[in-house]
């Protein structure tokens, strides 16, 4: 049983900052990522990372946005600064797993609003 725990969303001003932390267990996982679906738009990628660190981020995200990765917490975080209003969306850890499962967690909400 995978299990995928976000944490961090919230209500924040534009130029804010916000850290989501999503805790993974369950399986040893190959990748871990970020999603997010805005109201109307389809799910898009944010930011992944693999087990070894190596990092993929979407071109808005670069820049303004941080992935890491803590293997011995089986634990994923994403350092949102400089958050946009276009930022707001429900964002999703994404799972891979050493057998190319894919599990998703229940979200958390991101608000970027004055």
């Amino acid at each position: 049983q995978v299990t995928l725990v976000e944490s961090g969303g919230g209500l924040v001003q534009p130029g804010g900052s916000l850290r989501l932390s999503c805790a993974a267990s369950g399986s040893i996982f190959s990748s871990l990522g970020w999603y997010r679906q805005a109201p109307g738009k389809q799910p898009e990628l944010v930011a992944e990372i693999t087990r070894g660190g190596n990092t993929n981020l979407t071109d808005y995200a670069k820049g303004r946005f941080t992935i890491s990765r803590d293997n011995a917490k089986n634990t994923v975080y994403l350092q949102m600064n400089s958050l946009k209003p276009e930022d707001t969306a429900v964002y999703y850890c994404r799972s891979l797993d050493w057998r190319s499962r894919i599990n998703w967690g229940q979200g958390t909400q991101v608000t970027v609003s004055s």
